[in-house]
């Protein structure tokens, strides 16, 4: 890949993980597109970045709809000519019994998550083709390998699905100089995990946990910027899990 400053599409890049995504990212020197169905989160975080929005911008984006996928990947070929590296991060977390959750609701996590990874990864995926140059990175999830212990089986099942994902386009895009590969975090520390793992959850999750801590949602956005550079180009259909020991393979 020459020498350029590459740009980058981050999906629910507004808040939460999304966002030290996106800091990361614009830290290692990408231009960074924040894409959330929050367009004015989007654009307060763009603007904290760079008021002049020459490395940073806001683009609304439902996962939920391609259609949305392609306008913002032409409005990157329109302002700088090419995107590089699509990560997929956005997602719905839902936390329900198993046999209390309706087929339909089944379907609609599964439809957001997953669906919602596929057709980020194939739109812009036929681009870095085309390019013959990308980075796919995909936010996977703990749940997704071990069945989910403290989510919703829909919310498990489509982070597996992301993971069998992030394989296929790896291996079909690869010839093409283009990268493929999942990050599966444990629990963070974010404000929505200490929001669901209060008081004495809070307490029992950690004695859980082999290490003895939840995970740095910093350090894993730097392994999204590791994966995003040019550098990591022998790292394809890979899966980077980072959750303490609780699960090992």
């Amino acid at each position: 890949m020459p020498d350029q400053i590459q740009t980058a599409l981050v999906t629910g890049g507004a808040s939460g993980f999304g966002a030290a995504a996106v800091r990361a990212l614009h830290q290692a020197g990408f231009r960074v597109v924040i894409g959330d169905i929050d367009g004015k989160a989007a654009e307060a975080l763009a603007l904290s970045l760079d008021l002049a929005g020459e490395t940073a911008i806001a683009a609304t984006l439902d996962i939920s709809k391609p259609d949305h996928f392609q306008s913002v990947l032409d409005k990157i070929i329109a302002r700088w000519g090419s995107a590089e590296v699509l990560v997929n991060n956005a997602a719905r977390t839902v936390v329900q019994p198993v046999l209390e959750i309706a087929p339909e609701d089944f379907n609609a996590i599964m439809a957001l998550n997953a669906g919602g990874t596929f057709a980020g990864s194939q739109i812009f995926g036929r681009h870095f083709k085309a390019r013959g140059y990308g980075r796919i990175i995909n936010l996977a999830s703990l749940a997704g390998q071990n069945g989910g212990t403290a989510t919703g089986a829909h919310y498990a099942a489509s982070k597996g699905a992301i993971l069998t994902l992030t394989k296929i386009f790896a291996r079909d895009l690869a010839s093409f100089g283009v990268t493929c590969n999942a990050i599966a975090p444990g629990p963070m520390d974010t404000p929505m995990v200490r929001a669901v793992l209060n008081g004495e959850k809070l307490q029992a999750a950690l004695a859980n946990i082999p290490v003895g801590q939840l995970g740095d949602p910093d350090f894993v956005a730097q392994l999204v910027a590791l994966l995003a550079s040019p550098a990591a180009a022998f790292v394809n259909g890979a899966c980077w899990d980072v959750n303490g020991g609780l699960f090992m393979r």
